[in-house]
């Protein structure tokens, strides 16, 4: 392995691995790609990059910027770690609702914190656009860049080299993916990829049972941070999948700790959200078949609330 000039060239070619313990007799086949492995612990770190490098192309971003963004952890803090390598300010617009040691990986980073309170509520479509609206005031200021992650199409391209990634090491075998939808830009873009190599995989995305948008078009409050925005991201369109799967912030949580019990690998909500909906579909699948899923970020980034407690 060749040795990386900074951090950011260590973003990307994590690793698979197949589960084993959790998955039931005569089930198709479960992989899952650790992108806990990039720097911050998250896939996100491939987005912010992303965004942040295009930006940078057209001067919406200049030397001493600063940066601006509503996020519920994972996307503010990898977005911190790519403003600290590159010398920009960071303006972080989240909420109580998300998870502790999140907002703390952020301001370790050296994110500046606004924090909106959720009354208890836990996550809505109020809150996210609470949060959406006192970033947009804040990108008014001069020299300021909002990434905007909703409505940003340049972070979508930031997942077409983990899509390339998931092709190589299954040698072109992905019968199935399946991966939560948050702003949509992920599912997006890997499927982009796996589907241009083969028209025939199939696509699943999943959301909280709680808040079943996508499927049912309603909206409501649920536990499973950096998925299930309240209402239909702008960078979704139908067609991306061939499915929708519902699944419970109680799903995602029990099976976030049997990921760990039983396979080795401590996992976030969402990522138990994936397993889960993963199972869903490996019982309908032949038994020869292949499915690819994600562990989104890790349980590190869970440790204060009641996932792991």
């Amino acid at each position: 392995m060749e040795i990386a000039k900074n951090t950011l060239e260590a973003i990307g070619n994590t690793s698979m691995v197949k589960l084993n313990n959790i998955i039931p007799l005569d089930s198709a086949e479960v992989l899952v790609k650790l992108e806990w492995e990039n720097p911050t612990g998250s896939m996100k770190d491939r987005m912010a990059q992303a965004m942040i490098a295009e930006a940078e192309k057209d001067d919406r971003l200049m030397k001493g910027g600063t940066v601006i963004e509503y996020t519920g952890g994972s996307t503010g803090t990898s977005l911190a770690l790519i403003c600290a390598v590159k010398g920009y300010r960071l303006r972080i617009v989240s909420s109580d609702a998300f998870s502790e040691d999140k907002i703390n990986h952020m301001k370790a980073f050296g994110a500046d914190m606004t924090i909106i309170p959720s009354h208890g509520e836990g996550i809505t479509k109020r809150l996210i656009e609470e949060m959406i609206e006192k970033a947009r005031k804040y990108s008014e200021e001069p020299g300021t860049y909002w990434t905007d992650q909703l409505n940003n199409v340049d972070h979508v391209a930031g997942y077409y080299q983990l899509g390339e990634e998931i092709w190589k090491q299954t040698n072109g075998k992905v019968d199935a993916f399946v991966h939560v939808v948050g702003s949509a830009a992920s599912i997006r873009g890997i499927t982009t990829i796996l589907k241009k190599y083969n028209p025939n995989t199939k696509v699943f995305a999943v959301e909280p049972a709680e808040s079943p948008v996508l499927s049912k078009g309603k909206s409501g409050s649920h536990g499973i941070g950096g998925i299930g925005i309240g209402f239909t991201p702008p960078l979704w369109y139908p067609e991306i999948a061939d499915e929708i799967i519902t699944i419970s912030t109680k799903e995602a949580k029990e099976m976030a700790r049997r990921l760990t019990k039983e396979e080795g690998l401590f996992a976030g909500i969402s990522s138990g959200a994936n397993v889960a909906a993963a199972l869903k579909i490996s019982k309908r699948l032949k038994s020869d078949a292949t499915i690819v899923t994600l562990m989104v970020d890790s349980g590190l980034k869970y440790l204060s609330g009641d996932l792991y407690k």
